[in-house]
């Protein structure tokens, strides 16, 4: 869990004749804030980025332009890795192969399931392998709860969950106008891992929502919305200053 912070984001200082709340204020030079109600009083949250987020925002957006190539090794062996964290005990008998699908991939070839989000989805789901690893082969191997007897597929699940977070927080685009990115860009600034963690809250929550709607594969886009839905209300709540601070943070093991 992180450590203990402030109870109060840190909001611009502005002065009382500023423009009303809710619409974008020019502060000093070229600074731009937003500010929204939050328990009976405004706060306002900062677009414009500090240094120190801009750099951090830079080299996540770094990884997410990176496309996934077969041909690489490095991203050959980041797809062993995945395979042996997930499946230790069982040898792997080659980056084509029919094993794959066991896992959750579309095909005999998981580098064609990587177009909607590229290589940042596989270091997703091995961030996700490696440091939940319980919660990570709870999921793989659909152990927990009632399941359906047409399941999502995991690995593409996860692809698509990258490509979610992405758009969700509106990360493809150059000056984003959102809370949610805002509040999202000041977790970054505190801890790098900020994107990756969340990856991880928002596959738990969208399991957990599958199995609580006795959903179906039909479903998934359903179920996708309203994981998104869950994880942008969480973010803006008072007391979430980090993503270990997210309600549903506690469903990780």
């Amino acid at each position: 869990m992180g450590a203990q912070r402030n109870n109060h984001r840190n909001p611009c200082k502005v002065t009382s004749h500023d423009a009303t709340c809710g619409t974008p204020t020019w502060i000093g030079k070229g600074l731009t804030c937003y500010c929204f109600k939050r328990k009976g009083s405004y706060e306002r949250i900062c677009i414009n980025l500090t240094p120190s987020q801009e750099q951090k925002l830079n080299r996540l957006k770094h990884r997410m332009k990176i496309y996934f190539d077969p041909s690489r090794s490095d991203h050959q062996e980041a797809l062993k890795v995945l395979w042996y964290t997930t499946y230790p005990d069982q040898p792997l008998h080659g980056l084509i192969s029919e094993q794959w699908k066991e896992m959750g991939w579309q095909g005999r070839d998981p580098s064609t399931d990587f177009r909607g989000a590229g290589f940042i989805s596989l270091e997703n789901l091995l961030f996700f392998a490696k440091t939940f690893s319980t919660s990570f082969q709870h999921l793989v191997k659909k152990l927990g709860g009632k399941r359906a007897t047409w399941e999502y597929p995991f690995a593409v699940a996860g692809v698509n969950i990258t490509f979610m977070l992405i758009q969700m927080l509106d990360l493809d685009a150059p000056k984003g106008r959102t809370f949610v990115r805002a509040v999202f860009l000041q977790m970054l600034s505190d801890n790098e891992w900020a994107f990756d963690l969340l990856y991880c809250v928002a596959f738990v929550v969208m399991d957990k929502q599958w199995l609580e709607k006795n959903a179906t594969y039909m479903e998934f886009n359903d179920i996708l919305k309203s994981t998104r839905a869950q994880l942008e209300k969480e973010l803006l709540m008072d007391e979430v200053l980090g993503i270990e601070d997210m309600p549903s943070f506690s469903l990780l093991c």
